[in-house]
C-alpha cells in the first residue's frame, strides 16, 4: 500500500513500528517528490530496508518537542537545512529580509532558522549526544571547508568544525547514505563510515602547527609520503590572516572537485582537522534510474492541506527531470560543487515512465512546463574516452571552447522531445531550463534542437542567460562572448519569421559580478537600448558559498590567475550598476544620470537618453 514516509507519531504507529532507524530533519516542508532531496534520501533508504521517518520544518523556539517526537532513532539523524541555502532563501542580494518561502504552505516565511543545518545539529547533540548526526544538503555541502559568508561579511571555518556532527554525505548522496546506514546497523560506529567515498568529518589531532602559520600547499601527506592522492590546504586561521592563501585554497577545491578521480583535502582547523574524502564516481545511467523510480506519491504530505500550495511544488509538478550534473563551469553557481561536472542521464524508458505516470495524475490537464535539469540540453553529453575524462581536470567541457572528447550530440535529444509531445495526453511540452546555446553546432544538431525548442516547445517567451554584454566580465564568469547571443538572436528571429511566430527572446543578465565596473553595465545599458530590450531577467550578483565568484568577490583575486580583480562590494556602488538595467524607466533616469557624471562616464548620457537635456 503506497504511503508518506511518516512525519508524525501516529503515523509510526499505523505502520507498526516500535522504532525508527533513521529521522531525516529539514528545512523545507515534506514533498514526496524527486526533486525533493529530504524524500530522495528517505525514499533511497526504505528501499534499501531501512524505517525512515522525517521531521519537516520543525520548531526551533519552543520546548524542542518537534525534535523529539520520534525519539532517538536506531542509527542516525540525517539533517538538511532543505533544498536552498538557509541564508539565499531568507535574504536578498542586498541583504534584505525576503517576505516568502517557496518550500513552505503558502509561500510563508518564518518556518526554518537563519543557518538551517547549524541550529538542528546543534539541537539534536544537545537533546541526544550518543546518537550520530550525518549532515547533508546544500547549505552544508557547500560549506564543508573554510567558506566566506556574504551575510555576516567574513570568513567562516567549516560547517563541520562549527558544529557538533559527527559526519557529512555532501553532494548527491543516495549510494553512500545507504552505505553509512548499513556500516552502522552492523555496528561499526562513525569511525568506520570516515573511510567512505563523499564522506567528511572533523578530527581532533592537537596543535601540530601552534601558531597556525600557513605551510605550503602540496600533493602529498605530510604525515604519510606513500599517499600521493591527499592534499593538504592552507589552515583557516592562516586564510583569516591572508586571503591569498583562501584563493589559492580554492583553486585546489574546485580542480579537485571537477576530476573524476579527486584527491583528499585535509584542511586544519584549530586543534583538528576536517577532511573531505573523494566523491564516489559518477551514478550509471541504471542508478540513477533507480533513485526516480523509487515509490514516490508525488505530492505534498496531506499535513498541509489546508495551510495552501507550495510554490516550489507547484513550479515542478508538471516538469521532469532527466539528468543530473552540470559541465558548464560558470564561476557563480554550485551546480558542478553539489551534483559534479560528469552528467549522469537517466535512460529513456525511465523518462517516458515518469511522463506516462504524470499524465494519470487527475490534476493535469495536458501540459509538461518542462523537460530538462539543471541545463536543457546536456543529457547523454559525456565524454567519448571515459579514460581521458579520468585524467582531466578542465573546469568546464564547454569554456573556453567545446572538449574534443565531448559527445554534444543533441539529436537524442530532439528525438525524446518528439516522443514525450507525441504522447496522447500530452497537449503541450515546453523547455523551462536553461539552454546552453554554446554547445550548438550544426555538426551536432544542436541549431536544430534549437528550432525544434523555438517553434514547438516555447510558449511565446524563450530566456537565454548570455549574463552581460562585456566580453572581460563574461570570461571571469566564464560565459562565452557576448557575440554568441547576437547569432543566437539572428538565428532566433530567423527561425520566427520563417515559421510566421512573433516570439521573444528574453536575455537574462547579471550586475555588480566580480570583474563588473559601471562602465561595463553602461556599456551593457548602450548595446540593450540599440537592440530594443527593456531588461526583466536581471539579478544583482550574490555571493553564495563555494563559488568561484564568491572567492573572486572575498579575496579580490581570481584563484585561476592569482591577479587582482575589481569587485563592487558598497551597497552604493551596486546599486548604481543595478539600476542601470532600467535605463528607459523616466524615475531612474536622473540617478543614472548623477552616478555617471559622479564616475566620469558623462559621455554614456546623451548614448542613452539622447532627448534629454
Amino acid at each position: 500500500m503506497p504511503h508518506f514516509l511518516p512525519i508524525t507519531l501516529e503515523e509510526v504507529k499505523r505502520l507498526g513500528w516500535g522504532r525508527v532507524d533513521v529521522v531525516l530533519v529539514t528545512g523545507d516542508a515534506y514533498v514526496d517528490h524527486p526533486s525533493f532531496g529530504a524524500a530522495v534520501i528517505g525514499r533511497t533508504l526504505e528501499a534499501a530496508g531501512y524505517r525512515v521517518a522525517l521531521i519537516p520544518q520543525p520548531n526551533w523556539r519552543d520546548d524542542l518537542r518537534d525534535f523529539r517526537k520520534f525519539g532517538p532513532p536506531r542509527l542516525f539523524f540525517g539533517v538538511t537545512g532543505g533544498a536552498m541555502d538557509s541564508m539565499v532563501n531568507h535574504y536578498t542580494a542586498a541583504r534584505r529580509l525576503r517576505s516568502d518561502d517557496a518550500y513552505t504552505p503558502g509561500g510563508q516565511a518564518g518556518f526554518r532558522p537563519d543557518r538551517a543545518a547549524y541550529v538542528y545539529t546543534r539541537i539534536l547533540k544537545r537533546l541526544y549526544p550518543d546518537v550520530p548526526v550525518v549532515l547533508g544538503g546544500i547549505e552544508a555541502s557547500m560549506r564543508r571547508l573554510a567558506h566566506y559568508d556574504y551575510w555576516d561579511d567574513r570568513l567562516f571555518p567549516s560547517i563541520l568544525a562549527d558544529t557538533p556532527a559527527d559526519l557529512m554525505n555532501y553532494g548527491m548522496g543516495e549510494r553512500t547514505v545507504v552505505k553509512i546506514a548499513r556500516l552502522l546497523d552492523q555496528g561499526l560506529g562513525v569511525d568506520a563510515c570516515r573511510r567512505l567515498p563523499q564522506v567528511a568529518y572533523y578530527e581532533r589531532v592537537g596543535r601540530g602547527n601552534p601558531n597556525n602559520q600557513s605551510t605550503p600547499i602540496n600533493q602529498n601527506n605530510p604525515n604519510n609520503p606513500t599517499n600521493p592522492r591527499l592534499i593538504e590546504l592552507h589552515p583557516y586561521e592562516a586564510c583569516l590572516k591572508s586571503k591569498r592563501c583562501e584563493a589559492e585554497n580554492y583553486h585546489i577545491i574546485e580542480r579537485e572537485s571537477n576530476k573524476v578521480e579527486a584527491a583528499t583535502l585535509v584542511q586544519r582547523h584549530g586543534d583538528g582537522l576536517v577532511v573531505v574524502n573523494p566523491p564516489e564516481p559518477p551514478m550509471s545511467t541504471g542508478e540513477i534510474d533507480a533513485s526516480f523510480d523509487l515509490p514516490y506519491l508525488r505530492l505534498p504530505h496531506p499535513k498541509y492541506k489546508k495551510r495552501g500550495a507550495i510554490p516550489a511544488f507547484e513550479m515542478i509538478r508538471w516538469s521532469v527531470n532527466t539528468h543530473r550534473g552540470c559541465f558548464g563551469g560558470c564561476s557563480f553557481c554550485t551546480i558542478s560543487a553539489h551534483q559534479g561536472k560528469q552528467i549522469a542521464s537517466r535512460s529513456e524508458a525511465s523518462i517516458l515512465r515518469e511522463v506516462e505516470l504524470i499524465t494519470q495524475d487527475a490534476d493535469f490537464h495536458g501540459v509538461l512546463t518542462d523537460l530538462g535539469g539543471p541545463s536543457a540540453n546536456m543529457w547523454r553529453m559525456k565524454g567519448r574516452n571515459q579514460e581521458l575524462c579520468k585524467k582531466c581536470a578542465r573546469y568546464s567541457c564547454s569554456m573556453p571552447s567545446l572538449c574534443n572528447n565531448l559527445d554534444s550530440d543533441h539529436r537524442p535529444m530532439t528525438a525524446l522531445l518528439r516522443k514525450v509531445a507525441s504522447h496522447p495526453k500530452v497537449k503541450h511540452l515546453y523547455v523551462g531550463s536553461g539552454i546552453r546555446c554554446d554547445l550548438f553546432t550544426d555538426a551536432n544538431g544542436g541549431w536544430e534542437y534549437f528550432r525544434q525548442v523555438v517553434t514547438r516547445h516555447t510558449s511565446g517567451r524563450l530566456k537565454v542567460a548570455p549574463e552581460h554584454t562585456s566580453d572581460h566580465v563574461l570570461a571571469l564568469m566564464r560565459k562565452p562572448p557576448f557575440s554568441l547571443f547576437k547569432e543566437t538572436k539572428r538565428r532566433f528571429d530567423d527561425i520566427c519569421r520563417q515559421a510566421g511566430l512573433r516570439y521573444q527572446l528574453i536575455p537574462y543578465f547579471i550586475s555588480s559580478h566580480p570583474g563588473c565596473r559601471l562602465q561595463d553595465m553602461a556599456d551593457l545599458a548602450v548595446e540593450m537600448k540599440k537592440m530594443g530590450y527593456r531588461l526583466e531577467q536581471i539579478q544583482d550578483f550574490t555571493p553564495t558559498p563555494m563559488t568561484l565568484a564568491t572567492e573572486m568577490y572575498h579575496t579580490g583575486i581570481d584563484p585561476a590567475t592569482m591577479r587582482p580583480v575589481y569587485v563592487a562590494t558598497a551597497p552604493a556602488d551596486k546599486a548604481d550598476q543595478r539600476r542601470l538595467f532600467f535605463f528607459y524607466k523616466p524615475e531612474a533616469q536622473r540617478d543614472i544620470i548623477d552616478s555617471l557624471r559622479r564616475s566620469g562616464l558623462a559621455a554614456y548620457i546623451p548614448r542613452l537618453f539622447p532627448r534629454r537635456k
